[in-house]
Parts: C-alpha cells; structure tokens; sequence
C-alpha cells in the first residue's frame, strides 16, 4: 500500500531536520565558565618549573607540554591562548589549589589514581599522556637494571605517587633502600646531581627530560624498568559538568585533529576546503560541538591555531623536535599502536 506523500513528508521530518544543538545558540555558560570570561583569563595551574613540562624560556615565557594544554584552553574558551594567569604549583599545594578556586584546571604532571579521583573533590578529565615510574642512575655505577638497586640511596619528591610506588616495588622484589624525600623536583634533581643520592626515581618522561638538561647527558642512563602506571590527564574542581566536558573535548579535540591531519599551518585551509564531514564538524563549520558547550564554533580551531595538533605538542616537548626525542610509545594515536584515542567528536 502506498502511503500519503503527506504522511511519508511527515515521517521524514524528524530525519531531514539538523540537530538540536545546531538550531540553537550557545548553552548557558556554567559557573566556572562565567567566572573566567568574567576574569577575561583562564588560571592554570603547571609546576614550578619541569623540563619539556612547564618551564620558562631565555625570554620568561613558560613553555612546555602542560603549558601548551594550558594555552589550549585559554584559546578554545576566551579565543586567545594568552588570556592565562600562570600559577606555579607543588605537588603539596595543587590540589587545595584547584580545589579551593585558585585555579580552574590543572595540568601539572598529574597521575589520574583512585584515591585522587574519589577523594579531594576534583575529577580528571581525558589522559594526554601515559607514563611509568623509572630510575636515573650514573653510567658509572655499571647498573643496568632497577634490581641492582638493592641497598642505594633514592632520591624523590613528596605528595607524588612515587612513594607508594617504590614501597609497593621494594618489597615485592625484596629490595632494600634509603629514602632521600624533597618537596620540589628541582631539590631532587640537584641533590641527585651532587651526589646525594644514587638514582633519582620518578616518571620516566621527566627523568628523560632532565637527563636531556645536564650538561653531559651521557654520564646518565634511564634505566629500561617500568614499576608503576602514569596517566596524565588535567583535573578539574567537581560540580561543573560542564567545565569538565569542556576541558576533556578539548584534550580529545587535540588528538582527533592529529588523527584527521589537522596542523597549526594547515587548519584555516582545512576549514576552507576540506570535503571530511568529520573535519567540518571539529573545526566548526557544520555541527554544533561548540555551542553545545557554551562556547563558539571555532572552539577546537581556536585551540589547533594557537598550540597545534597532540602529535604537534608532543614532537615540540618530548619527541623528534626536542632535546629530549623520546619515542612516542604509548603515546602514539591507537592507529599507530599507541592508546591515544578520542570518543567520535559528533
């Protein structure tokens, strides 16, 4: 039986008409929204100063991978990655610091763990990198495993997931040591260096990028045991999902752009001329990503033009176009082997 051109137009309505969210304007900003266009500056909170993390340049400028998601934010939310108030964090104070309001965000070499999670009022959002406890040794001492480790003096930072870690690894390898504890890397890795300690213990990436930093290099090895998992992801306070959704979609809007070809050079072109739906999508031109969020369409183009794609960041800090030319790993998109994968950004 044929049915009624009148009724088949009105059970293809709902299939021809665009979505909700590309009918309507921007949502309402949220609490935390507000607050920073009220500012007219995101607060992020980095470290006090980390090699190829955050630290400053010949010329003050704080450079670095957690440095470079701070600047994404800014761009994606106030469309300028320099509207940011740096707050330079311990590991002691970041969480009461992101907690109480001093910060909205922080990216500060932070591990995403249960206990952090559940417990201080703060959610993680999306890992941008994924790493694992490792030791710095001398390449004099001829150790070329952790396990030989027994009965050396270990130097490492407080309120980190170091602690727990080498206590958990000490003793299921039987292994004794003498605990050196800082409050600041920077202490750490100078009593490392004048021989206080016999290896410094901490994330591996950090440790390559301050083995990269010492005038010989070579003096040092990174040993090739991994006692712990590390994901980094940035943290927000509880109670804003939108400011969460805001800050993860920005994390997984970097990797996607990778993913797609999306560069710093190439996105106003790709924005122009690219026939992928899923391109037009991220960059704003069709869809409503943006403004689901409270934010312009340009949100993820805002952020690609000032800092680049994930593979972009991560070349500039810690890869092929830095000292430090660590091998992406695991770290490398999930097409490639790695785990840096986003949920489909429509």
């Amino acid at each position: 039986m044929r049915l009624p051109a009148a009724l088949l137009l009105l059970l293809a309505a709902p299939l021809l008409a665009p979505p909700a969210a590309a009918q309507q304007g921007p949502a309402a900003a949220g609490p935390t929204l507000a607050a920073i266009r009220a500012r007219g500056a995101l607060s992020c909170g980095i470290s006090t100063g980390d090699p190829a993390w955050s630290q400053p340049d010949s010329r003050g400028e704080w450079q670095g991978m957690d440095a470079d998601i701070c600047r994404a934010v800014a761009a994606a939310v106030l469309g300028d990655a320099k509207k940011l108030v740096w707050q330079h964090l311990t590991g002691q104070n970041r969480f009461p610091a992101l907690a109480t309001g001093q910060v909205e965000v922080l990216t500060r070499t932070t591990t995403w763990t249960f206990m952090r999670d559940s417990s201080l009022g703060i959610n993680f959002t999306a890992p941008y990198f994924f790493d694992g406890q490792g030791f710095l040794v001398r390449s004099s001492a001829g150790i070329s495993s952790a396990k030989q480790l027994d009965g050396a003096t270990i130097c490492f930072t407080s309120a980190s997931t170091h602690e727990l870690n080498l206590q958990d690894w000490s003793r299921s390898q039987r292994i004794r040591f003498t605990p050196v504890i800082f409050a600041d890397k920077d202490e750490a890795r100078r009593a490392y260096e004048s021989n206080r300690c016999d290896s410094y213990t901490g994330d591996a990436s950090q440790l390559a990028a301050v083995r990269a930093a010492f005038p010989n290099p070579a003096e040092h090895i990174l040993l090739p045991d991994r006692i712990s998992k590390e994901p980094y992801a940035p943290s927000v306070r509880q109670g804003d999902d939108q400011w969460f959704d805001i800050v993860r979609y920005l994390v997984y809007g970097l990797v996607e752009a990778e993913e797609l070809g999306i560069t710093q050079a190439n996105a106003e072109q790709m924005l122009a001329e690219s026939p992928s739906p899923a391109v037009q999508r991220l960059l704003g031109k069709t869809g409503g990503l943006g403004p689901t969020l409270g934010l312009e369409r340009a949100w993820i183009l805002n952020a690609i033009k000032a800092v680049g794609n994930y593979g972009e960041i991560y070349d500039r800090h810690l890869g092929a176009n830095s000292p430090v030319k660590l091998a992406r790993g695991l770290n490398s998109l999930w097409s490639q082997g790695g785990l840096m994968v986003s949920p489909p950004m429509r």
